[in-house]
């Protein structure tokens, strides 16, 4: 090692953890110890080569200050050493020693720090800074969106394998991918028995893993587990994964879980870490976090920020403050089974877009039901979870269809993927901001496991050969997401108002019952119709948008609903018809069919249809009739 000397004055103020300087480097390291010193180690060798110890007459606070000029060899690690035990910076930038997912010898392991950066070339990478009411988040594990052997990926579980699966996303109609927690934490779980690392005896492993990350770790730096190849390179991959997105058009939110334990300055520091140093578009806060504090924090102020509540905090125009939206899960479930009374709470959540605050809506999420497992099982079946199946929640909201578990019996088959058909659509023409669980475009499933935070295998990844098994729902699901991004009257900047504000004839949004302008809230109702008027939206080329009219019937049985008239000289058109599966639920866009009948529509059974307002030119491409088949399902 170099010689170096020691800075005893400094004035200016440093973040947290280690700065490199012009003349050498700068420490600022968070511990309530007695002592604190700097330890470094030349490239792989695991004996400390100097320990530079730090002054306590610069200590401010619990945080230790160390300003030293001199230069070391490029693959320089260091750690710190606190009360003579040595420990991994809390605030390192990069580790070694957890490389490899899941090996119980990570255990105990020494965590140690490049001192030097990677340096990175963002080549003028720019944001996309989508808006709130255009959003369209896409959720998924970095592991499990590739670690299945058909995902076709050469590094399985990696962000590089995730940067090669941009385009399918783009391709899909996602505006921006959520990343579950990416930061380095421990994934192999331990006995609940306090460590004294001072003893020879180590914690021993359960045998589980903690797959969802959702546990206190260090948070200024990427997972190492995360990156590929011999020599991990975590930073530079998940920077590459950032711009390669932004190149795309996408933008990235990625999941920070706080313990409660940080100091809110902390956990706000780490926040803008994060935003400044990864490029990331979004922060999504879960846990214990400061909300009040990041909700006001002006450097914030244009990164999009999603919590559970934001009580106490000041709204937005542009809503980069939104709330993860359990009660839409809860509500549409509901309404999609067919449960009683749920007509208002259909309207509410059709048009909830609260002013100031977004609102992500979502029909499956990582700790509940896949949308194939919510119409495949009335149970949570957690059994491989070691628990007795006493973990997890035991209210899905979720209909089997009449058996239990996955079938591939054909009639069973046709009903839940139109059940599926249907949460899309509920989903995806509801305003506010939709989010998509990543599998959930062609069926995939966790074999009813509704809290699988321990499954680092197939129940958890994804099978990328659904996409051709249940093509139908992927096609559907494509077809639904740009409907949304081509139709803004379907996500609105505000909430609807249900009036005629601009004297056009028509409210901007208004319900109906089986009979135009009759809406009916009696408990056993279970249709609904809803207009929509394009004129109070603008497509991309200065258009008004076109009008709507939805028709929700959620009853086993089907019903006759009489459209109200379009605007003059438009008839309407089917454009989706959930019911029909030799069409995937959709006809293309153009080639929707006249409506024969203008004052008339069968709604089959458990579906839902969308009508759309065309200029009208000509009778000759019209919807064909209904016949009943043998069977007594209705075909066209």
């Amino acid at each position: 090692m170099e010689a170096y000397t020691r800075v005893t004055e400094e004035t200016q103020r440093y973040p947290i953890g280690l700065t490199i300087t012009d003349k050498g480097l700068h420490i600022s390291a968070i511990g309530a110890k007695e002592t604190c010193s700097l330890v470094l180690f030349q490239p792989d060798q695991d004996e400390p080569q100097l320990k530079i110890p730090m002054d306590p007459a610069l200590r401010e606070g619990d945080v230790w200050n160390l300003t030293v000029e001199g230069r070391w060899p490029k693959r320089t690690m260091y750690c710190l050493e606190m009360d003579g035990i040595l420990k991994a910076d809390p605030c390192g930038r990069q580790f070694t020693g957890w490389e490899q997912w899941g090996d119980p010898e990570n255990i105990g392991h020494l965590m140690k720090s490049p001192l030097y950066p990677e340096v990175f070339n963002w080549e003028g990478d720019k944001p996309p800074r989508t808006p709130m009411r255009d959003t369209i988040i896409y959720r998924c594990h970095v592991r499990g969106m590739t670690c299945h052997k058909t995902s076709g990926m050469r590094n399985k579980g990696t962000f590089r394998a995730l940067t090669e699966k941009i385009l399918y996303i783009k391709a899909l109609g996602i505006t921006a991918v959520e990343l579950m927690p990416v930061n380095e934490f421990q994934e192999v779980m331990v006995q609940e028995t306090q460590w004294n690392p001072k003893a020879v005896q180590k914690p021993q492993a359960t045998g589980r893993l903690n797959y969802w990350g959702y546990t206190g770790g260090y948070y200024y730096a990427p997972k190492a587990s995360y990156s590929s190849g011999q020599r991990k390179r975590p930073v530079y991959e998940f920077k590459t994964l950032v711009k390669e997105l932004h190149r795309q058009g996408l933008e990235l939110i990625t999941e920070l879980y706080f313990s409660g334990k940080e100091s809110p300055s902390m956990a706000l520091d780490i926040v803008r870490f994060w935003v400044k140093e990864y490029h990331v578009d979004g922060i999504h806060l879960v846990g214990y976090p400061p909300t009040d504090l990041m909700g006001k924090d002006p450097y914030l102020r244009r990164v999009k920020l999603f919590a559970t509540s934001w009580s106490g905090v000041e709204g937005t125009k542009d809503k980069h403050l939104s709330q993860y939206n359990d009660g839409f899960l809860t509500d549409m479930r509901r309404v999609l089974k067919g449960d009683e009374d749920q007509m208002r709470p259909l309207i509410f959540r059709i048009g909830h877009n609260p002013k100031g605050f977004g609102t992500v809506n979502y029909m499956a999420h990582t700790n509940g039901f896949t949308m194939m497992d919510m119409v495949s099982f009335d149970r949570k079946h957690n059994e491989a979870n070691g628990e007795d199946n006493r973990d997890g929640s035991d209210y899905n909201y979720s209909w089997n269809c009449g058996l239990e578990g996955i079938s591939k019996k054909k009639k069973l088959t046709e009903i839940r993927q139109k059940q599926i058909r249907n949460a899309m659509t509920l989903l995806f023409l509801s305003q506010g901001t939709p989010l998509l669980l990543a599998g959930d475009e062609f069926g995939n499933s966790k074999f009813g496991n509704n809290n699988a935070y321990c499954q680092d295998n197939d129940t958890s990844w994804l099978n990328w050969n659904q996409q051709k098994t249940n093509r139908d729902i992927f096609e559907f699901a494509r077809y639904i997401i740009n409907f949304r991004r081509n139709h803004p009257i379907f996500h609105m900047e505000e909430e609807p108002l249900n009036m005629d504000y601009l004297a056009c004839g028509h409210p901007d949004v208004s319900f109906h019952g089986e009979k135009a302008w009759r809406p009916e809230y009696e408990n056993f109702r279970r249709q609904l119709g809803v207009l929509y008027c394009g004129e109070y939206e603008k497509k991309e080329d200065g258009s008004p948008d076109d009008y709507f009219y939805v028709m929700y019937n959620m009853h086993w049985e089907p019903h006759d609903f009489g459209p109200p008239r379009p605007p003059k000289g438009r008839r309407w058109h089917v454009a989706i018809d959930t019911s029909l599966s030799q069409i995937n639920g959709f006809y293309e866009p153009g080639k929707e069919p006249l409506l024969e009948d203008q004052r008339k529509y069968t709604v089959d059974s458990r579906s839902v249809v969308v009508l759309i307002g065309k200029v009208f030119e000509t009778d000759k491409d019209v919807v064909p009739k209904r016949r009943k088949e043998k069977d007594g399902h209705e075909k066209v």
